[in-house]
């Protein structure tokens, strides 16, 4: 299981040395962060954050429940109590030895219960680089639908990147809530039965 934690200064030099490149820089962050990530801006990035009273971002680490380890960082951002939408930022599943093990899913799905039960959201977007084929896998399980491709959107190199924009609305969360049992065959009870 995974557990949502504030991020808090404590957690800055675990984020520093899970950011290990130029590039995964650019995967993670955009252009809010240059390389290398300092104690510094990650200052300036929780900033007001995490305030209920006047949310605007939320930033977590996520905690491996069974061990209490930090294995990632996500945040949700851009939050609009008018429009009542909110996208998802700046995933990251940090310990390389738990990718690909169902770690980014549990973190974007306790995301989207903050989003949807707690914050009473309508919609919750994303964006992801086309080339990202983990991800992409991961938010299509989450209950994301693919709803367009900004083409060459970011520049790294001599390459441009693409981007995917993702989305999910709260009925579309709330029908995945659903107990699977929903769908199971019933049992016809021994009285009908004879």
């Amino acid at each position: 299981m995974i557990r949502l934690e504030r991020f808090t200064p404590a957690d800055f030099s675990q984020l520093i040395e899970w950011i290990n490149s130029e590039r995964l820089m650019k995967e993670w962050s955009g252009s809010l962060f240059s390389y290398p990530l300092t104690e510094e801006s990650l200052a300036w990035y929780i900033e007001g954050a995490n305030d209920l009273q006047n949310p605007d971002v939320f930033v977590y680490k996520a905690v491996d429940t069974k061990t209490g380890e930090a294995v990632g960082h996500i945040s949700l951002g851009s939050i609009s109590q008018r429009d009542r939408s909110a996208r998802v930022t700046r995933v990251l599943v940090g310990n390389q030895c738990t990718r690909g093990k169902g770690v980014c899913r549990r973190m974007v799905q306790a995301l989207l219960r903050i989003g949807f039960e707690e914050l009473q959201l309508h919609r919750i977007s994303l964006g992801v680089y086309d080339f990202n084929h983990a991800a992409l896998k991961c938010y299509l399980k989450a209950g994301f639908r693919q709803e367009g491709v900004m083409r060459d959107v970011v520049r790294h190199g001599d390459t441009y990147w693409s981007l995917v924009e993702m989305g999910i609305l709260e009925d579309e969360w709330r029908e995945l809530q659903q107990p699977a049992a929903a769908d199971a065959p019933t049992e016809t009870p021994p009285e009908e039965a004879a």
